[in-house]
């Protein structure tokens, strides 16, 4: 396996791969003092002698990082550009699969272009913000591996083992930072339009037992009060979580919190398509104004009043005489009575008032039709919601996930041009434009009335602080803070987590979520998401029966394995002609199409079966393992 990446996923995707998978390793990386890079828009191209010069061999680098101790089956390079002689060097060529996660869309890019021909066979996992692009680029590298490959012809480039993936850590970790946030609510895995829902529910009362759901995937940890700082992780033990247990584990997890099943489609109404909506004609004109159009009215109801008791005339005529007076349009009353010259100037200067009141008017109601597609303010009386720092790359798809929830946000945002400002319009949702770290930024965002505060900008610095901000405003706050080493991740959960035993603290590491789901895209299976439980991760995968021993030709009770894998759905899309034929039992028939999720235990696994199942890292690693990895072992 060949990753190439500046940053801290291609690390953690390196440690996926060797730890998970016991895969053997080839980790690309910038020279030291060069791993934040630039774009290469404009940047000419060296000489491949040049670039071999600068590729330095690392075998006995840290353990794919900057800081370590030798970590067998890994061979480190530096360099500066992922080129074709750099590529050659890394052995492309005889490679079984190769990931380019670096930060910049074109690198990736120009990278898989040479690697496809460096190697037809080559299966490649590309990390692209961009998602129409990527599906663009998708078919063009499969469409490429075809007509490379003699024994691939007239296959699609899904059905070859040289298939491409496109993948963005932004999508893949926004929906596990979205379930984190709704802790007690829900946990979602978004993907080409399935909508997993997850429900953490609470322990249940003494002597009772957690309601399974639908399905269970996990039993929460037993303690949360680890000195060791270790619960919810794997070295927790027996009292960590539990993934996948089986039904004599559910029974007898008395006192502990579950992680069911509860909803795996997304039922509501589609978000609009960004035209705004017409504002209704109360909040054409301010308070302010309203008032001041009211008093008005009520003065010339009563100059129209005290002109029929002065003038003894009809109401109506009064009406219209006080009106003329109002516009200025009436002759001036020289020759009438005292009362009726004085109600005369009384209604001019009313008339006076009323024109700059009129202005005002005007100016706001075309003031709010101009801006009806431009930033919206937080409303006045908004409670319950989830304020979201930050609109980069992370915060956009996370924004996206909640409102497709129909969740309340307010953003908070320092640059006018972030990428998530377009966003955050069509979507007509609240942006505070400001810094974070200033004081009355959240304070205009209602962080005291908030329920959720997501932390996503792309400065740990920032995060912590405002999410310290916030927790001294509201003590008992859930907060989500985004952080870029898991390690650091870690100690602030701790540290937080003492310091306010009452309130719920999550700390993610963005290449932490999105490693498995790119170290499984490698593996060349389709990764629909991940959940996590506590500092473990679930995934969920999509995957043809068919050559699995584990699955094919076992019925669903038998295939479950307890902490590994569990058969979730069939996907009979896939294969048509499997809806509604027998299962392989009385009473065990499969009927319709699309995803069938209450499949019964007596249902056999057949070869052309497409099944959705949850695993954990290690169980999906046994389960789809590759040849390769076994032939190494023997």
């Amino acid at each position: 396996m060949v990753v190439c990446g500046d940053d801290g996923l291609a690390h953690r995707l390196a440690a996926e791969l060797r730890g998970v998978y016991r895969e053997q390793v080839v980790l690309v990386v910038p020279p030291a003092g060069h791993r934040v890079r630039q774009p290469v828009v404009g940047r000419a191209r060296a000489a491949s002698a040049a670039l071999l010069g600068r590729v330095v061999t690392a075998v006995n680098r840290g353990n794919g990082g900057p800081d370590g101790t030798v970590t067998p089956g890994e061979r480190m390079l530096e360099a500066a550009e992922p080129t074709e002689a750099v590529l050659a060097v890394a052995g492309v060529e005889q490679a079984a699969a190769l990931a380019l996660v670096y930060d910049d869309d074109e690198t990736n890019i120009r990278a898989a272009l040479t690697a496809r021909r460096l190697n037809p066979r080559l299966r490649i996992v590309l990390r692209l913000y961009n998602r129409r692009l990527g599906q663009h680029i998708e078919e063009l590298l499969d469409q490429a591996a075809v007509l490379a490959d003699p024994d691939a012809r007239g296959r699609t480039g899904a059905e070859i083992d040289a298939a491409t993936t496109v993948l963005s850590d932004a999508d893949t970790a926004a929906p596990a930072l979205v379930g984190t946030a709704l802790v007690g609510t829900s946990k979602v895995v978004d993907a080409d339009g399935l909508l997993l829902r997850a429900v953490e529910r609470r322990p249940p009362e003494p002597g009772q037992v957690a309601d399974p759901g639908l399905c269970t995937l996990a039993l929460l940890s037993a303690t949360s009060n680890d000195p060791a700082g270790t619960e919810g992780s794997e070295d927790s033990g027996e009292q960590g979580p539990q993934l996948l247990p089986d039904a004599a584990a559910v029974e007898a997890a008395t006192g502990r919190g579950t992680v069911v099943l509860e909803q795996v489609s997304y039922s509501g109404p589609p978000l609009p398509a960004g035209r705004a909506r017409v504002p209704p004609f109360a909040s054409l004109f301010s308070r302010r104004l309203r008032w001041s159009l009211a008093g008005l009215v009520a003065a010339v109801v009563a100059l129209a009043v005290a002109l029929m008791v002065v003038m003894e005339d009809h109401p109506l005529h009064a009406t219209y005489v006080t009106l003329l007076d109002l516009f200025a349009i009436n002759e001036p009353a020289v020759n009438e009575p005292a009362g009726r010259q004085i109600l005369q100037l009384l209604s001019g200067l009313v008339g006076l008032l009323l024109l700059p009141v009129l202005l005002a008017a005007v100016l706001e109601a075309l003031g709010l039709f101009r801006t009806a597609s431009a930033l919206r303010k937080p409303p006045r009386g908004l409670s319950g919601h989830v304020v979201l720092l930050g609109l980069g790359k992370i915060g956009t798809r996370v924004l996206t996930r909640l409102r497709e929830l129909h969740i309340p946000v307010v953003c908070v945002e320092a640059d006018p041009e972030a990428r998530g400002m377009a966003t955050a319009r069509r979507l007509r949702v609240p942006v505070v434009l400001g810094d974070v770290t200033q004081e009355g930024v959240l304070e205009a965002a209602k962080i005291h009335r908030a329920d959720v505060l997501l932390a996503l900008t792309s400065a740990d610095t920032t995060n912590l602080e405002a999410v310290l901000y916030a927790r001294s405003v509201r003590p008992d706050l859930r907060v989500v803070l985004r952080l870029y080493e898991d390690d650091f991740a870690k100690a602030v959960y701790r540290t937080l987590r003492t310091a306010h035993p009452g309130a719920l603290t999550r700390s993610r590491s963005v290449s932490h979520l999105a490693a498995p789901a790119f170290a499984g895209a490698m593996m060349g299976r389709q990764i629909l998401g991940a959940i996590p439980v506590e500092r473990r991760v679930l995934l969920f995968a999509a995957v043809v029966v068919g050559g699995h021993p584990q699955l094919e030709g076992k019925m669903v009770g038998e295939a479950f394995r307890a902490g590994a894998w569990r058969v979730l759905a069939l996907d009979t899309a896939a294969s048509p002609q499997r809806a509604g034929v027998s299962a392989g039992g009385p009473g065990t028939e499969v009927r319709g199409s699309g995803l069938v999720w209450d499949l019964p235990d007596t249902y056999v696994l057949r070869a052309e079966d497409r099944v959705v199942l949850a695993a954990t890292r290690r169980g999906l690693a046994e389960l789809l393992g590759r040849r390769g990895r076994e032939r190494a072992g023997a």
